[in-house]
């Protein structure tokens, strides 16, 4: 999906997130790996804070992402360290152009927001097909049981000066199935305006994701939760599932 009015508030309300820590589990898998990492495409970058780190440790990057607002104000932070990196617009259930990438990544559960099962395997096929083989895949989703029990059904709220928002999580019709409502309240020129979002997002169980992966051709498929990497064993109170999957050499 495309970020609506929230685009331009993002950075704002994801000031505390753990970049850092995505990057240091890139870093770590891509070590992992038997080939040379360089070149990498970030998939649903938003305001490329990720793409942009990785940037500056010397990866030669791609950010795509569907908002032009996100695009625009990754470019004006890139552009403002003097990094260099590729902004492309793309929804990425239809990549095209991209091929013969060392890695791609996609973070921040934007995988959660491909909710038909078969857009999912065919946006899992154009990963496949943007990297040369033996590229690797590594992307996050929500954990299937932590969301059950801390996100569906509750009610979350932050107030501060500038900003603040009401963010109401209700279930969908399907299992992993997710509605974000959200309602903001920012200071503009003096004055709070108002804007609403919804959101729609699902999960699945591991093994899902696995099979997708397998479908459309990748090996070597490791699981890892929230950042660490140590072991693949995935708690059920896990938060955040990691997944890193490998081109078969061999197709």
């Amino acid at each position: 999906m495309a970020y609506g009015q929230l685009a331009n508030l993002y950075d704002l309300f994801m000031q505390h997130a753990p970049y850092d820590e995505w990057v240091e589990i890139t870093e770590k898998i891509f070590q992992m790996s038997d080939e040379p990492i360089n070149r990498v495409v970030d998939l649903g970058c938003g305001t490329g804070e990720i793409t942009i780190r990785l940037a500056e440790k010397g990866y030669s990057m791609t950010g795509i992402d569907y908002s032009e607002t996100m695009l625009t104000c990754a470019s004006y932070k890139a552009n403002e360290k003097n990094i260099t990196v590729d902004w492309l617009k793309q929804d990425i259930r239809d990549l095209q152009g991209l091929e013969d990438f060392d890695a791609a990544i996609s973070f921040c559960d934007v995988m959660n927001y491909i909710t038909d099962p078969e857009e999912l395997f065919h946006s899992f096929q154009h990963v496949y097909n943007s990297l040369k083989k033996g590229g690797i895949f590594i992307f996050d989703v929500h954990h299937l049981p932590y969301i059950s029990e801390n996100y569906i059904g509750n009610t979350f709220a932050e107030v501060t000066d500038d900003v603040s928002y009401i963010w109401f999580c209700s279930a969908g019709d399907e299992p992993g199935e997710m509605y974000h409502d959200l309602t903001f309240f920012y200071l503009n020129d003096g004055k709070y305006d108002r804007f609403d979002e919804q959101h729609h997002q699902r999960t699945y169980p591991l093994d899902f994701y696995k099979k997708l992966l397998h479908d459309s051709g990748f090996d070597n498929i490791k699981i890892y939760a929230d950042f660490n990497t140590k072991t693949e064993n995935v708690e059920e109170d896990a938060a955040r599932i990691f997944f890193s999957a490998v081109k078969n050499r061999e197709n």
